[in-house]
């Protein structure tokens, strides 16, 4: 009998009938991570607390853990699996072993994408951000919760040229912070990228941009007597990206107190492209994990 088939809504049929007949499982949301162009690292943090958290790839990029040990969870949506941080530990690449995540430039790009059970308050997921040695070594990094500067419970999203404060406010004003707002004790997915141009935050493969908007504590600066206006997103930021000398790290960075900024809750996934990605393969990966 000769089977007709005249749509693309029957083609599509029968190619999910012969995966099933025929053993062969769709595309992991893993797997269409690594397949993607660009990446340069992919955590899933399936390794036991006590043990270096491995990237896929050849270099692997073994995150060692300091000051205490990070508890592994039986949850997590790429491994099944996830690292709870919340006892002042964290995970770090010295800056000679970065290799290709020290990405740099005048129009590099770069994304950092992560999965998190966040529970509150300022939280660094990931990048290379510093801002204490030699007057500050930022570069790049993920976010949850920046509110000196309008990001409050926000995906945030830092560049740095310079590595420094940004002149003349006492800190780095450059982030971008999404519109929407995290939920806390739920998975969410979040990300940034950066175009050499542009600084975007996305919350669960959505970007919404942000109208033009007076910023907190600027109020009174050399240039700025009522303050600065802009969009925290995107945020408009044409400097490049510096390369000053950051360790890699997830879950805490580097301030004049001591490591700070201490990410509180469960980290499922993390992944750094050296490209921008675009809005639809940002939305592609939070649609491959909810199926």
């Amino acid at each position: 009998m000769k089977l007709l088939c005249p749509n693309t809504t029957c083609l599509l049929f029968l190619f999910i009938i012969s995966n099933f007949l025929f053993g062969q499982s769709p595309t992991s949301l893993t797997d269409k991570i690594r397949q993607t162009k660009g990446l340069v690292a992919l955590w899933d943090f399936k390794e036991k607390g006590g043990q270096s958290r491995k990237a896929y790839g050849e270099r692997k990029f073994p995150l060692k853990e300091h000051n205490g040990i990070i508890p592994r969870i039986n949850e997590g949506p790429l491994s099944g699996y996830s690292a709870l941080f919340g006892n002042k530990a964290f995970l770090s690449l010295p800056n000679k072993k970065t290799a290709e995540l020290n990405i740099s430039g005048k129009n590099q790009g770069v994304t950092v994408l992560a999965w998190v059970k966040w529970k509150g308050n300022t939280g660094f997921v990931g990048g290379m951000w510093n801002e204490y040695l030699d007057g500050g070594k930022r570069q790049y990094g993920l976010f949850v919760s920046l509110p000196y500067y309008n990001g409050a419970s926000q995906v945030c999203g830092h560049i740095s040229h310079t590595g420094k404060p940004t002149p003349p406010f006492p800190y780095s004003i450059d982030y971008s912070a999404s519109k929407q707002t995290v939920e806390p004790e739920k998975w969410q997915y979040i990300a940034m990228t950066y175009d050499g141009q542009w600084i975007k935050s996305y919350l669960n493969g959505e970007f919404e941009p942000r109208n033009v908007e007076l910023i907190d504590h600027t109020k009174g600066f050399e240039g700025y007597p009522d303050g600065l206006s802009q969009s925290k997103n995107p945020y408009y930021f044409p400097d490049g990206m510096g390369d000053n000398g950051s360790d890699f790290t997830v879950g805490a960075v580097l301030l004049k107190s001591g490591m700070g900024n201490f990410f509180v809750g469960q980290i499922g996934g993390l992944a750094v492209f050296n490209r921008s990605l675009s809005s639809s393969e940002i939305k592609s990966f939070y649609i491959q994990g909810i199926n």
